[in-house]
């Protein structure tokens, strides 16, 4: 199977499902389309068969070694795609598995004839480590950055941050998971045998040329195949108790609604930065691009050879979150566009020996910041200049010489982001996990109150958080806050901040 996205090919699909209508490519006509392109399109394509779920081979200790390397994958009949991965994989990377407390030492080693870095992504430490656009990696070259880890147990991922380039190198697959452990979270009956009852999930989508080689145009935002850790139509066999799923959604710009086909119950455990008091029971559980949560799901009183499957309910999402847009084709288009599909199919297999079959009532004892508690309120408007420009911040565009925030050692602020414009972004700033204290469109939901690093912020949105800056400072090296949407990243909606003594 060869994917195509010539017009002759989109209208085969159409008819195929059967939808009519020419596609919209443009915000104005995306609006006035809308009602044209709403069936489920994962079915449509289900000619691809069902491969296992690939599960990232995990490294633990203090010292390791990541080296990027360009590769190839075969997705396809016919030619492989080229492809970025660590350490050997052809898609993705190693899992890497810390201790709170520990030291540890990264050597990170570029393969590739393109100049890179490795961000660690939601980590608390210096700037000088941060692997931001100012630490760069040559080809050829070693970076080696050490720091102590203070983050909390959660899930947390490591990936390109250079500046014009990370969409072209995430799209490529360079990326990995991070998981933290403390004594804390050990101590909870929470699943944890990694890839049995613990699974990580990376989830992102790709656009295919006719040569079988993604599509690395920057002004594509969606792709129209959902690929689960690097793999289309995954399917993974997990016991019959509770199942902890690590979801990170490493779109370009699509959020995801997701539930599970029979509206079964799950909870969520863990927000980007850690725990949450107590587990939030839901249905759907809307991710932006570079948000991760941990959810577990009860399994335990399904029959052996029972099969569920995880979806994104993204059929009928606000208007301007990511993917909602009807276009089948186009730069705002895909096939999974405004659509409900399949993520992951998983079958059910007898349970293991000493399985957890009960969601606990408690989790920790975070003591979130609140509202009151800033000392200085700060406020960041997403802007731009009208249809077809980049998306900034205060009117400006992105310049790695402009310090656009200063902030004290120590302060607890507060900062308020209103998004005035037509589309959604997924906001996310290095260094700090913060709490979300307030949205102007409800309630901050139950799954949302822990300790955060990025959140979706729809048109028209305000969104206010509260973080302290502490530890680290630097009077020359900043730390960033961008837009997670990795073309509105490259296009300049990202500024920087310094922490100082005064």
């Amino acid at each position: 199977m060869t994917p195509e996205n010539s017009p002759k090919t989109i209208s085969r699909r159409k008819m195929m499902l059967g939808v009519g209508g020419v596609a919209a490519t443009g915000l104005g006509a995306w609006w006035s389309g809308r009602s044209f392109f709403s069936s489920d399109v994962a079915s449509a394509e289900a000619a691809v068969s069902l491969r296992p779920l690939m599960i990232p081979p995990l490294i633990e200790g203090k010292n390791f070694h990541l080296n990027l390397n360009a590769t190839s994958r075969q997705f396809f009949n016919g030619s492989k795609t080229p492809t970025y991965g660590y350490n050997g994989q052809t898609f993705w990377g190693p899992t890497l598995r810390w201790k709170k407390g520990d030291v540890v030492k990264l050597n990170v080693t570029n393969h590739l004839s393109e100049t890179t870095t490795a961000h660690w992504h939601g980590i608390h430490l210096p700037s000088t480590a941060d692997g931001g656009p100012h630490q760069p990696i040559a080809p050829g070259a070693t970076w080696s950055p050490s720091f102590k880890v203070m983050n909390d147990a959660a899930t947390y991922w490591y990936h390109p941050h250079m500046h014009q380039s990370t969409q072209k190198q995430l799209t490529m697959g360079a990326g990995g998971f991070i998981i933290i452990d403390d004594e804390s979270a050990a101590s909870k009956k929470l699943p944890r045998n990694y890839g049995i009852d613990d699974i990580p999930l990376v989830f992102s989508s790709r656009r295919f040329k006719t040569n079988n080689a993604f599509n690395l145009s920057k002004d594509i935002a969606y792709g129209d195949y959902l690929l689960a850790n690097g793999v289309i139509n995954a399917t993974h066999t997990v016991p019959a108790q509770l199942i902890r799923f690590r979801i990170l959604n490493a779109e370009v710009e699509r959020y995801y609604n997701i539930g599970f086909d029979n509206n079964r119950p799950f909870y969520v455990v863990a927000t980007d930065g850690g725990l949450l008091n107590k587990p939030a029971r839901v249905t759907r559980l809307r991710m932006a691009p570079g948000e991760r949560y941990e959810i577990v799901v009860d399994l335990s009183h399904e029959s052996v050879g029972s099969s569920l499957e995880m979806k994104a309910y993204n059929q009928g999402m606000p208007f301007g979150a990511g993917g909602s847009e009807p276009a089948m084709s186009g730069p705002f288009g895909s096939l999974l566009n405004n659509t409900t599909f399949t993520m992951l199919n998983l079958t059910v297999s007898a349970p293991t020996a000493g399985a957890i079959t009960s969601v606990p009532a408690t989790l920790a004892a975070n003591v979130l910041w609140k509202n009151s508690d800033a000392t200085r309120r700060r406020v960041v408007k997403i802007t731009d200049n009208g249809p077809g420009t980049p998306f900034t911040f205060d009117g400006k565009a992105y310049s790695m010489m402009a310090i656009n925030q200063r902030v004290l050692l120590n302060t607890v602020e507060a900062w308020t982001i209103k998004n005035d414009h037509v589309f959604g972004h997924s906001f996310h700033i290095h260094d700090v996990q913060f709490a979300l204290v307030s949205r102007s469109t409800g309630p901050i939901p139950e799954y949302e109150k822990g300790w955060k690093d990025t959140f979706a912020i729809l048109p028209d949105e305000v969104v206010t958080f509260v973080a302290k800056f502490a530890d680290y400072t630097n009077s020359t090296h900043p730390y960033m806050y961008h837009c997670h949407m990795s073309n509105h990243e490259d296009g300049g909606l990202m500024g920087q901040f310094l922490v100082v003594k005064n």
